[in-house]
């Protein structure tokens, strides 16, 4: 007898439906075919046992299972259940009647427990999208797809309890996510502060400007500065996410297996931290069987990479067309995916490698030529891609022993919300939703420079020795701090500011 039950494979960040067709019929041994890899072909042992031990019957006789499209390989033990349903309607031990109306995903223990899968919420997205009525999954993945309405998403725990529903003996309730009540209760709570960092006023401005724009940002400054302090607080003054954009984030980290038991939305931007030892496929994504990299988990969020010199420079170069294009794409023989990477990249450096120099009390005891030599391990491209360059000194004692009170990151939220708006309103017939993401054509339009200030930027652009894209990000953050401001036009003090933060730039460092 033929049967078919349906599941979903991911590809990318999107999810195709995978029909498992499986024939009991008289001859002897199991074939299972539809480009499986090594995961799926080992189902056949898994299955086997959940239904042996659940006092299941497991046909003695020939049993072919296919998973069409045959031409698109089948990755995950996720098929586990699909294939043992399928068995049991062939072998006529269960009723097939309402098979059609589902989507059933899930890994099987050789009790026939059921383990989380990656990729639930694109596949419920797909599933809804084909018309299934219900989607069937382990209940750790449950609240994750029943964010999707129109969606009946079913949680269970056991193959009894799937058997159970298909045969109509007991009635399984749908998962409930009320998503806009999660989604905005929490939205806006945080386990850190700006109040916390004492003093540094001068970088807390910088970070707002950043944040308010989007724009790349670099700390540079001695150790115990207070620069990994500051960056990990940068998503408390970054917009609150969408509903659209925490769906999009939350996908990716679906896709990843990162979501953590019984989650459903991100409700926060990411923060990712990888440490400096990663290698290009964990900060891209790739691999034999592609998965997102960091760049892509700190989407639409920030990508905070640590003591920056200390990353391998290849790793680094692999960056820079993701950074510019916010998505990055892995291609393979038989395939090509496309992962999104609209990150904020923030990062941290010290001055040179024993990490004193310009400290305004320490000496620095580098040789000549090794503070350039240092800095020369990021490539002008990357730091030319970097659009606030920021020098980071100590935290004065009187700082550090005051008792006034620093601005809370609420406070600076909502002016970066304002400014952020401001651009929204700007941008709104364009696919663009910050001054950072501005083309060259959008950046001629909308930043228009007064006589007074062209003359300072032209000079700045001689002196410094600036390439053409610093001299374009100049002007962006120009128009985010007259953004900030509430100004429609940009005035030179935004300029004169704005051109401040491209210290790092080869004629102007370390002279």
């Amino acid at each position: 007898m033929l049967v078919k039950t349906f599941g979903s494979a991911v590809y990318g960040v999107d999810a195709a439906t995978i029909t498992i067709e499986v024939n009991v019929c008289q001859g002897t041994q199991y074939f299972m075919v539809g480009l499986p890899d090594n995961a799926v072909k080992e189902s056949w042992s898994r299955v086997e046992s959940a239904l042996r031990v659940n006092k299941y019957n497991m046909p003695r006789i020939r049993i072919i299972v296919n998973l069409a499209p045959a031409d698109i390989r089948k990755e995950g033990s996720a098929y586990d259940l699909p294939i043992a349903i399928g068995i049991l309607g062939a072998s006529e031990q269960i009723k097939i009647n309402n098979l059609h109306k589902y989507i059933i995903m899930g890994e099987l223990s050789l009790d026939g427990k059921l383990k989380p899968i990656k990729g639930a919420l694109p596949i419920a997205i797909q599933a809804q999208k084909e018309g299934f009525e219900g989607f069937i999954l382990p209940m750790q993945n449950a609240r994750e797809a029943a964010i999707v309405e129109g969606l009946k998403v079913y949680g269970v725990e056991h193959i009894d309890e799937v058997v159970d529903f298909l045969d109509e003996r007991i009635v399984l309730e749908p998962i409930v996510v009320k998503a806009d009540d999660d989604f905005f209760s929490a939205a806006y709570s945080n386990l850190v502060d700006f109040s916390d960092v004492k003093g540094q006023e001068n970088i807390k401005r910088a970070l707002e400007i950043a944040a308010a724009g989007g724009h790349n940002v670099i700390l540079i400054g001695p150790p115990g500065a207070g620069k990994t302090m500051l960056a990990k607080r940068m998503p408390t003054i970054l917009p609150p996410l969408s509903l659209q954009e925490a769906l999009e984030t939350t996908k990716i980290h679906s896709v990843a297996g990162k979501l953590k038991k019984n989650a459903s939305l991100l409700y926060q931007r990411p923060f990712r931290s990888p440490h400096h030892t990663v290698s290009n496929a964990a900060l891209v994504g790739g691999g034999s069987n592609p998965q997102p990299g960091e760049i892509s988990l700190a989407h639409n969020g920030v990508l905070f990479l640590d003591e920056l010199p200390e990353f391998k420079r290849d790793v680094l170069e692999v960056m820079r067309q993701p950074m510019e294009e916010r998505k990055v794409n892995i291609s393979r023989t038989r395939f090509s995916i496309d992962y999104p990477a609209n990150f904020m990249l923030v990062a941290s450096m010290n001055p040179c490698p024993c990490g004193y120099y310009n400290h305004p009390e320490k000496d620095c005891v580098c040789a000549p030529g090794v503070v350039h030599k240092y800095l020369n391990k990021i490539s002008g491209p990357l730091l030319d891609r970097i659009d606030l360059h920021v020098e980071v000194t100590p935290v004065r004692l009187e700082d550090l022993s005051s008792k006034t009170s620093s601005e809370k990151s609420k406070e600076i939220r909502e002016r970066v919300i304002a400014a952020r708006l401001i651009q929204e309103k700007r941008f709104i017939a364009d696919d663009i939703h910050c001054n950072a993401q501005m083309s060259t054509k959008q950046t001629t339009v909308h930043c228009i420079l007064e006589l007074a200030s062209q003359n300072l930027l032209n000079t700045a652009m001689k002196r410094l020795g600036l390439s053409a894209r610093a001299y374009e990000r100049i002007i962006r953050v120009a128009r985010t701090i007259a953004d900030l401001g509430n100004s429609e036009h940009i005035q030179l003090e935004h300029l004169a500011e704005a051109i401040q933060f491209r210290s790092l730039d080869r004629e102007s460092w370390a002279a």
